[in-house]
């Protein structure tokens, strides 16, 4: 493997990496790769930020060795302790609502949880998906194909919606209820995200109308902000998914969670997570992964005449452009990680994006490469929160990177990306390519 270059002996500040304006600019990799060659393990402070408060400060892991062993050892670094977000819920109450999600449990609780979602993502039911999914992919290109130019991400958007809807039996006409209550939990550090309303009450199903009439406000009388998620911030959410609730198609991922004896507060998070993780990661993974290839011409220009390097060139962009940059969690007593002491409750958060550029398992690793083998990335996570619906965004990726390589001939940027406010999710909010008509 290679060994990391010449460093800048200036002094490090590890204060970027927490703050979301660095992400509207690019992931922070040059830092990055200074901080785990001269402090793998480090204290970050928490800054206010805008109208957040400020935080106590956390422990941040940078080196791919490092984050497998914390995502590995939920005895010692535990999801449900202090959850999995960077900053602590506002109040202790709805801190005891989030634990009841299955991203915030740890062993055993978290398998029964899983195993709830697991039944209704099987290999053999993503697989009955496949085709279904290719053919909602070609319906969104063929639909931009005679135009010759798009907004990339606004192309891509409805594929991770319309797959969540099927898979949780929303219905069709609501779907992009799914869109805004991921938008405004995920993107709430960006203001265009936070205040997103796409859904048209006309196109609503009467359970939709009745859901988007329930949309709380995000700010409180004295100006600080709810806390996105809280119950507070995802009451509309929730009467929709307890409403969805009394007529679960079967087999669907609602319908097992139904069967599966859920607690009040085990049911409303469970539905908040499957509606925001299996749709947030693909909205970006796809607009990344195709951005990451137009940048890397020859690679783009290898894709298009070898489609049998897709499953590798996946991985790679999985690697390359994470669509998670971090995630938390909390020590469980004192323990000692790249000979740091952390204390019992230290919050000690990992860094994807980090990790997947490590030198030391990464040949070359800030080289673009889809036909990389070994490659061994954490784009997914690892341990035992291992992503569930990898499979699932797998198969979309695949679809909609396929289709678009094959069916929009000369495709090139037309403008400059624009990136997501965001110290959580690597994500574009615009993307704009265009490519020729005269197919």
């Amino acid at each position: 493997m290679s060994t990391p270059a010449a460093l800048d002996p200036a002094p490090l500040d590890p204060t970027p990496v927490f703050d979301p304006a660095t992400y509207a600019r690019g992931v922070p990799y040059a830092l990055f790769r200074r901080l785990r060659a001269h402090a793998p393990v480090c204290r970050v402070p928490e800054p206010a930020v805008g109208a957040w408060p400020a935080g106590p400060g956390y422990w941040a892991v940078f080196r791919h060795a490092d984050v497998r062993h914390v995502l590995a050892t939920p005895e010692v670094y535990s999801s449900h302790l202090g959850a999995t977000q960077i900053r602590d819920p506002d109040t202790p109450a709805d801190l005891d609502f989030v634990r009841a999600m299955m991203l915030n449990q740890d062993p055993p609780d978290h398998a029964r949880l899983r195993r709830i979602v697991v039944a209704a993502l099987t290999p053999r039911a993503v697989r009955e998906l496949e085709s279904a999914i290719e053919g909602r992919a070609r319906e969104l290109i063929d639909a931009v194909a005679d135009r010759g130019r798009a907004d990339f991400v606004d192309v891509t958007a409805d594929l991770p919606v319309w797959t969540l809807a099927h898979v949780l039996g929303v219905p069709a006409r609501d779907r992009r209820l799914l869109y805004d209550w991921s938008n405004r939990v995920i993107g709430y550090q960006d203001a265009d995200h936070a205040r997103s309303r796409t859904a048209d009450p006309a196109e609503l199903t009467p359970m939709g109308r009745a859901a988007l009439a329930r949309r709380p406000a995000l700010v409180r009388a004295d100006g600080s902000p709810v806390n996105p998620r809280s119950r507070e911030a995802l009451t509309d959410m929730f009467a929709y998914a307890h409403a969805l609730a009394g007529r679960p198609r079967p087999g669907s991922v609602l319908a097992r969670m139904r069967e599966g004896g859920l607690t009040r507060d085990e049911f409303e998070n469970m539905f908040f997570l499957v509606v925001v993780a299996g749709n947030e990661t693909l909205r970006n993974g796809i607009p990344g992964g195709l951005l990451t290839l137009l940048d890397h011409p020859e690679q783009y220009a290898a894709l298009r005449r070898h489609p049998e390097l897709t499953p590798g060139a996946i991985e790679e962009i999985l690697r390359y452009w994470p669509p998670v940059v971090q995630i938390r969690r909390t020590a469980t007593r004192d323990t000692e990680l790249a000979g740091r002491r952390i204390r019992r409750g230290e919050k000690v958060v990992v860094y994807h994006a980090s990790a997947n550029r490590d030198e030391r398992v990464f040949t070359d690793p800030d080289r673009f490469d889809i036909t990389r083998s070994p490659n061994d990335h954490v784009g997914f996570g690892h341990g035992p929160h291992f992503c569930l619906g990898a499979h699932l965004a797998r198969v979309q990726m695949r679809a909609m990177l396929r289709l678009t390589l094959d069916r929009l001939p000369g495709l090139e940027r037309a403008g400059e990306a624009v990136r997501l406010t965001s110290n959580f999710q690597n994500g574009l909010k615009h993307l704009p390519v265009r490519w020729r008509t005269d197919r």
